[in-house]
């Protein structure tokens, strides 16, 4: 069973409550991940949509009647994605988190080049049905605004997701997973900077294929099943082919403050 709540109210209101919000994430997603009592989660986000008249929170309820999946985005949020959405990061890859639960934040970045949070979701699984679930329910709370790029880790139930709810969207994958992800698959620290070079600098098609056989064939790696499947993924990674797309310099998934514990 789903619940929503959306009251409007005036831009004016916010006061600190996008700061307040932060800081007291914690005692939402513990509470949550303790397997509480919904009503007491539920009474702490009515709570805090009487601080903020546009305080927008969606939810489901298990079986046991603890908390499901939630996403919550407040006024401060709301109001950057209609100005800066266009270019929106998700992360499902917080697993190591204190509140032993996926957690996935939304992000973008304003005009300064500053990162902003759009939004948060705390799920109860990684399954294709979840993403489809707190990405139709981020959509409901920016109005049905879709964005025009997205930046992803590549997780395959979130991709597949993202293809039914935002099949406009162009997908990019995150530089600093596919950095971690060559140290890991190769270990080679030259190929890793002849690999993140490919990715983003822009040349043309012809240049970017002469430059990757070049590579390859300078580390060996003709016959590695990683780099054979990065190179067939090229379109979803290298800026020669996402140029034309805007992502607003934004080219990963990793948000510059802590906030998962």
């Amino acid at each position: 069973m789903d619940h929503l709540l959306d009251q409007s109210g005036s831009y004016a209101a916010v006061g600190h409550t996008r700061k307040d919000l932060q800081n007291r994430l914690d005692t939402v997603w513990r509470s949550a991940s303790d397997n509480s009592d919904a009503d007491s989660i539920i009474s702490y986000m009515t709570a805090k949509s009487e601080m903020d008249p546009r305080f927008f929170f969606r939810y489901t309820i298990l079986e046991d009647g603890s908390l499901g999946n939630l996403f919550l985005s407040d006024t401060m949020s709301r109001c950057d994605y209609r100005y800066f959405g266009d270019v929106i990061s998700f992360d499902s890859t917080y697993r190591t988190n204190s509140y032993h639960r996926p957690l996935v934040i939304f992000v973008g970045v304003n005009n300064h080049t500053k990162t902003t949070i759009f939004g948060f979701g705390l799920l109860v699984d990684e399954t294709v049905d979840t993403y489809t679930w707190i990405l139709q329910t981020f959509l409901q709370a920016m109005h049905g605004k879709c964005p025009i790029s997205v930046v992803t880790d590549g997780d395959k139930a979130m991709s597949k997701a993202i293809r039914l709810v935002m099949p406009t969207a162009v997908c990019r994958l995150c530089s600093w997973h596919l950095e971690r992800n060559v140290q890991t698959n190769v270990g080679d620290s030259g190929f890793t900077q002849a690999f993140t070079h490919l990715m983003l600098t822009y040349m043309t098609e012809l240049e970017f294929e002469s430059e990757w056989l070049k590579v390859i064939d300078r580390f060996g790696l003709q016959h590695n099943e990683w780099v054979k499947k990065m190179y067939s993924q090229r379109k979803l990674w290298a800026e020669t082919f996402l140029r034309s797309t805007f992502f607003g310099g934004l080219w990963s998934t990793q948000i510059d403050f802590c906030i998962v514990g």
